[in-house]
């Protein structure tokens, strides 16, 4: 059993997809399936199930992948412990929503890579609802979420920033001129919001359902970019937080609705897993984080 197995494993397991998995490690395809074919010859046993053109760990596979993730966080550990930590490398994998990855990451990832560029970043992106599994799954060292106050007793949560959400409309839209607006103004609007599930939708709605607002027509998107491009054209309301649309309003191309979503409070938090040893990577990347947050609240 070799190291290049185990991470080639691990990279299957996180993608479950062998020719991303071959992309992410700079493999061909048949090199990747080969390393887990004599992964699973020599531990007699299957990893993956091979549905059609999808891929599922199986119970042994996910209980092997609790042991590699322990073993190559101790080989990270090791490396880090021999090495200078001003020259760190290593890689690092993050994940978040959509919106958070466009608009709050990038200057995050930007200043953390002029001081790290030795470090090689993985980000994918990964629904709001789904995050959490990512850390207890390993797959992911640390996550950014758009939620309510995050409790967990497995994973540490830092808040970094409250978001502010608000309805959006084109200027022309019949609501736009309005200085006040009621419940009642609502009443056949069509309303652009992310798909069920996410949590500032779940809040969105609890506020309407206990106004006891029931005829209003939602249209449902996976991209902040399709529900601002959508309200810009007239199509809908769009509810999102002030940072997806400053540019937006500053244009004139959306203006901000007179009114405030009831019990709405969301924060932008970091989260790591509480038993995850926190190689000197995450610890730079956390304060990194920390450090631009900072920023934005100076300048706010």
């Amino acid at each position: 059993m070799e190291l290049r197995q185990l991470n080639t494993f691990r990279t299957v397991a996180s993608t479950l997809n062998f020719t991303r998995a071959a992309e992410v490690l700079n493999y061909v395809p048949s090199n990747v399936t080969m390393q887990i074919k004599a992964l699973e010859d020599e531990l007699d046993v299957r990893l993956f199930d091979r549905l059609g053109k999808h891929l599922a760990l199986t119970s042994a596979g996910k209980r092997f992948l609790t042991y590699v993730q322990e073993v190559l966080d101790k080989l990270d550990e090791a490396r880090s412990d021999v090495h200078d930590n001003e020259n760190l490398t290593g890689t690092l994998t993050i994940s978040a929503n959509e919106v958070v990855c466009a608009y709050r990451l990038p200057t995050v990832f930007q200043r953390f890579r002029s001081q790290h560029p030795g470090v090689r970043l993985i980000f994918r992106s990964v629904p709001n609802q789904e995050l959490k599994q990512r850390l207890f799954e390993g797959t992911a060292d640390i996550v950014y979420m758009l939620d309510e106050p995050i409790r967990s007793t497995g994973l540490s949560v830092e808040t970094l920033l409250e978001e502010n959400f608000r309805l959006f409309a084109a200027p022309e839209h019949r609501l736009a001129k309005e200085t006040e607006l009621q419940l009642e103004d609502f009443h056949g609007e069509v309303f652009l919001t992310n798909e069920k599930g996410c949590p500032y939708r779940t809040m969105f709605d609890r506020s309407f359902e206990r106004e006891g607002i029931d005829s209003i027509t939602y249209l449902e998107f996976q991209s902040a970019e399709a529900i601002k491009q959508c309200a810009i054209s007239g199509i809908g309301i769009a509810f999102l937080p002030d940072f997806v649309t400053e540019a937006e309003v500053e244009r004139g191309e959306l203006v901000v609705l007179p009114w405030q979503v009831p019990d709405l409070h969301v924060y932008t938090q970091m989260l790591w897993h509480k038993d995850k040893w926190l190689s000197p990577i995450i610890l730079s990347f956390i304060e990194t984080t920390r450090e631009v947050y900072r920023d934005d609240e100076r300048i706010k």
